[in-house]
């Protein structure tokens, strides 16, 4: 099996062309920055002038902030995907999409793969929903939505949690009982390649196998990043939402990113568990259930 990847040295994408090498598959990586072993494609501009064939393509590059110019999302984000699309047409498509494309508004409570939200709180969110309608408009895509990735070289997820301890104290939104359905990157790496085989198509929810309460999740993430002891203060949500509009309006005049945005709250301040009938049923994967046994690990190798 010989695939493409782009985004390959992001966290998904890297994950994604290591866990295929393991399996002996040849694996082709795209990325914004030349390099050994890797071929230049900036999502930005045109595609390379010389694409080499493959069996399947993996679309995990994408620009991933709570914040920033919607031009710049809509140009990576959604004519990037369009452009993969076009340039791989004839081959399989496995798009990387995202959880935020379901309504911000209301919680998602065992959700299946209903269609994009219409609406959205920032333009990555706008720009992952619109990215994902392009990706499933390939005559041979799959769209995985997770929710949540962590894990080995997580950047983003438990750093930024962890960073939020302040004075001694973690500050959260929501309140502890909140259910997250998270997804461990080994989980997504395992469906990125079961669907790269297969003929599943359309929007497939990805996560772990159940569900996780968000202050059981912190807390772990907490005593084994060597935090332990320090106590949570959860801001209900809509006091969170409240701050956060504050926050953004003050920062649209700075010109610097806010603290905390509206899209983080409401990712983070509701219920998001997601039916996994089709990542079971169709592509054939069990997840793993959540675990950050590892975290102080991946937290220091990631610092």
């Amino acid at each position: 099996m010989k695939i493409a990847v782009t985004g390959a040295t992001g966290f998904v994408g890297g994950a994604v062309a290591k866990a295929a090498e393991a399996r002996g598959w040849e694996v082709v990586r795209f990325a914004r920055r030349a390099g050994a072993g890797l071929n230049y494609w900036d999502l930005t501009g045109l595609p390379p002038a010389q694409l080499p064939g493959v069996d399947a393509v993996v679309h995990a590059g994408a620009h991933v902030s709570d914040w920033g110019d919607p031009g710049l999302f809509h140009r990576a984000n959604v004519l990037g995907t369009r452009a993969v699309a076009e340039a791989y047409a004839g081959t399989r498509l496995v798009h990387i999409s995202s959880s935020s494309v379901y309504p911000w508004w209301e919680p998602c409570v065992n959700r299946a793969e209903d269609e994009v939200a219409a609406r959205h709180l920032n333009a990555y969110g706008r720009s992952k929903a619109l990215a994902d309608v392009e990706a499933r408009r390939h005559g041979n895509a799959v769209a995985l939505r997770p929710h949540g990735i962590y894990g080995p070289g997580d950047r983003t997820l438990l750093p930024r949690l962890v960073s939020n301890v302040r004075r001694g104290r973690l500050l959260s939104v929501g309140h502890a009982r909140v259910k997250h359905q998270l997804t461990h990157v080994d989980n997504l790496t395992r469906t990125v390649l079961s669907a790269c085989e297969s003929e599943v198509r359309g929007a497939v929810n990805v996560g772990d196998a159940e569900p996780v309460e968000l202050g059981s999740v912190l807390r772990q993430v907490l005593d084994f990043s060597g935090h332990a002891g320090v106590p949570i203060t959860y801001l209900p949500e809509p006091a969170a939402m409240a701050l956060a509009r504050a926050l953004e309006v003050v920062s649209s005049v700075r010109g610097r990113p806010p603290m905390l945005t509206r899209y983080a709250v409401s990712q983070l301040g509701r219920e998001r568990t997601y039916r996994l009938d089709r990542l079971r049923g169709e592509l054939g994967i069990e997840p793993i259930s959540t675990t950050v046994l590892d975290a102080g690990k991946w937290l220091k190798h990631g610092a």
